[in-house]
């Protein structure tokens, strides 16, 4: 049994002594310098701990306690039995060079352009950063993008931000953790922004968030996210946006979510094209002279304003819609009639319902987080919070004053007066879209023709369908399927697809892919890298094994000539040169841990495994055998090991991994009976190894809905390889 500790070396003219780690074991001794030096009265000998001011004794210590945690780890806790001490040294000093390299840090650094034309870009649902750190590998002839803004609701994504972006690189790209549904939330993102312009937007909301508007069911706190990520887009105006989403949403509700999503944004309108629009509007009222040419010009005009000026315009729009009830109420029922009849009440209250939108937009908000926290689902009370939350919704409603007025006896006179006054509130919902298409059916041929040269400049995204897109086909070892929206301004060259970067024969394999992680076994936890032996490890599949073994391009294609391996390119890291760290990669348990510097300076981040008894790790042998779970089902019950759950993925070294997801007990290892790292994970997901996954590594139970830790991190997040190409793409056509 070794015994570690610390000693200081006589003190320098400043009184300064060097803080010496000293290991004895077995009558011989080893001493490292640890790079640090401290006054001799701030160090307790006894205790081994700093004494000093409160900051910096606390980092001091963590040091300390980081070093001698690492020494007793490989002298005690590693795979390897016997070591001689020039190996100790090695790896020890491996630990203390990474600590050294933190006294440069300049956290926050200013951004110097280097060479080329930068193009800003904002992150949205940004979670890990799979967007942000793709777009930060592209560069094509000189162009690049700078990164200004990230958005997610979670802590620990703003953690891992942080440290990814502010520490390691150095950047200044700014973090807004915020729900995007709150009043505030374009004002808070346009001061992150400041004066920049910003040339793309890219994110993902949650597929939940998508659904047809009036016949949503159930309100949660995912509901209508969409339709904010588009507030952004209208607010922004980028030249370009992504949005990825899962591939089931071409088909929710049989095509009509996405027929929906590309309605919504063919409704984004260029805002110095609307005078247009509005002067061609009022020259066909004039022939009319209709109150329902005068509610789609108020419509029109809403598209120009946001934030407090629009709600001023759609109160003002209530307002006007009442005030011609108002003019034919004595017209359409008496006196006491219309003070104490419930169908004029309905009508009458309706509208003071819809002029306080506002105020109800934030009464849901309240609720559904109420419901949320509560954990109301599948239980007595959803239908009440629902029924309710379904009843204030404007469109309902307009259902409720449609319906009250059909049940009136109103002359024939006012009929049309009556049908214009729904038509106008129904106007009040509509998108644009739908605004246009009831404005062209009240035209004749002609202004028909005349309305669709102006529609054909209004428009400011060009958008025809999404399209499918297989992370495997731009180097990522995974078969991961996703769907890309990709909005482009009108005077922008149109995207319809990505290319693939990697041909069928050239795909990453999951061996190629973390091979060399593989040295680790069940509940351990490793911080540096040690030789992986394939000829040892693999016996007479050793030489069919290493062949999987390519050189490619820092983007998946292989290149024999000056390729490197993709294990290789994890280690070294793909940003490109004006991106490259700052300092080197560290680890934190919280935002509070960031303050205090209880920072983990270590060679290998993220690479533990978890303590599976015995009874998982034969349940993993019999099915990692067999080479399937399903295959493996009798097998498990005769010897009594069956299990509930309701899948397991066997890796193939050979071939990519399928959808990396958020639990890692849902993978088996190829070579040994366990579950996948968050490291592993993180290479299948194509993130280098310098890419660090902060806080809790896992999480279950009810903390699953409001804690995102390293494995959901990982397994959420748009994989760097397949944004990097993404980012490619549009660098090649953006103006």
């Amino acid at each position: 049994m070794a015994t570690i500790n610390f000693y200081l070396d006589k003190p320098d003219k400043k009184g300064q002594a060097p803080v010496y780690l000293r290991i004895n074991c077995n009558g011989s001794q080893i001493k490292l310098s640890t790079g640090q030096k401290i006054a001799p009265v701030q160090f307790d000998k006894k205790k081994q701990i700093a004494i000093g001011p409160k900051m910096e004794a606390i980092e001091f210590n963590h040091y300390l306690n980081f070093l001698r945690e690492r020494a007793d780890e490989l002298l005690h806790n590693s795979n390897k039995r016997t070591f001689t001490q020039e190996e100790i040294k090695e790896t020890l000093n491996q630990h203390i060079e990474t600590y050294k390299g933190h006294n440069s840090i300049q956290i926050v650094k200013e951004q110097i352009s280097l060479y080329g034309k930068p193009f800003a870009f904002v992150d949205l649902f940004a979670g890990a950063g799979g967007f942000s750190e793709g777009f930060l590998q592209a560069e094509v002839n000189n162009k690049y993008f700078d990164f200004i803004a990230a958005s997610d609701i979670n802590e620990n994504c703003e953690l891992t931000h942080i440290v990814r972006y502010n520490h390691q690189l150095g950047l200044e790209a700014s973090f807004l953790k915020q729900d995007i549904t709150e009043p505030d939330f374009l004002d808070n993102l346009l001061e992150k922004i400041g004066d920049r312009k910003i040339d793309v937007v890219c994110g993902g909301p949650p597929c939940q968030s998508f659904s047809l508007a009036g016949k949503r069911k159930k309100f949660d706190k995912k509901d209508d996210l969409f339709s904010h990520y588009l507030e952004v887009i209208k607010l922004l105006q980028p030249k370009y946006f992504v949005m990825e989403n899962v591939k089931g949403i071409l088909t929710k509700e049989n095509g009509k979510i996405k027929d929906l999503i590309i309605q919504e944004i063919n409704s984004i309108v260029d805002i110095k094209e609307i005078p247009a629009l509005v002067l061609f509007i009022k020259k066909v009222k004039v022939k009319h002279d209709s109150f329902l040419f005068e509610s789609i010009v108020k419509r029109v005009e809403m598209e120009k304003l946001r934030d407090g000026d629009l709600e001023l315009s759609r109160e003002g729009y209530i307002k006007f819609v009442d005030n011609r009830f108002k003019q034919i109420t004595p017209k359409i029922a008496d006196y006491k009639t219309s003070k104490t009849d419930s169908r004029i009440n309905t009508i009458r209250h309706g509208f003071n319902i819809l002029a306080r939108t506002k105020e109800w937009q934030k009464l849901k908000r309240d609720i559904i987080k109420e419901k949320d926290q509560c954990n109301i689902d599948s239980d007595a009370y959803v239908d009440t919070f629902n029924s309710f939350l379904t009843k204030i919704s404007p469109d309902n409603v307009i259902v409720e004053i449609e319906t009250a007025f059909k049940s009136l006896k109103v002359p024939n006179e006012f009929k049309n007066d009556c049908e214009d006054i729904i038509s106008a509130l129904k106007i009040y919902i509509s998108t644009f879209d739908e605004t246009v298409d009831l404005l062209s059916s009240l035209c004749s041929e002609s202004e028909k023709n005349e309305l669709s040269k102006i529609l054909e400049s209004i428009r400011l995204y060009k958008i025809e369908k999404p399209f499918v897109v297989n992370a495997s086909n731009y180097g990522v070892p995974q078969n991961r399927e996703r769907v890309l929206f990709i909005g482009c301004r009108k005077d922008q060259r149109f995207i319809s697809d990505i290319p693939p970067t990697v041909s069928e024969k050239e795909k990453v394999s999951v061996f190629e892919a973390i091979y060399d992680l593989d040295f680790i076994g069940n509940n351990e936890e490793a911080h540096h890298y040690e030789l992986v032996d394939i000829s040892k490890q693999y016996n007479g599949t050793a030489k069919k094994m290493k062949n999987l073994l390519k050189k490619r391009s820092a983007s998946g294609e292989q290149n024999s000539k000056s390729g490197k391996s993709f294990a290789d390119w994890s280690k070294e890291g793909r940003l490109i040169k004006r991106y490259q760290p700052q300092t080197k990669p560290f680890y934190v348990k919280s935002l509070q841990g960031l303050e205090k510097g209880e920072k983990y300076f270590d060679i290998l981040n993220n690479h533990k495994t978890s303590n599976q008894n015995k009874d998982v790790i034969k349940r993993l042998q019999i099915i990692l055998n067999n080479g399937d779970y399903r295959t493996a089902q009798s097998e498990l019950e005769k010897c009594g090991l069956a299990s509930n759950k309701r899948h397991y993925n066997v890796l193939n070294p050979e071939a990519q991994s399928s959808t990396i997801m958020t639990i890692p007990d849902d993978y088996i290892h190829y070579n040994s009976p366990r579950a996948l790292t968050v490291r592993e994970m993180a290479r299948l997901q194509s993130f280098d190894d310098s890419f660090v996954f902060q806080g809790k590594r896992s999480t279950g139970g009810n903390n699953r809905k409001t804690e995102v830790p390293q494995f959901t991190l990982v397994g959420n997040a748009v994989p760097p390889l397949l944004a990097r190409a993404v980012a490619t793409e549009i660098l090649k056509n953006i103006k």
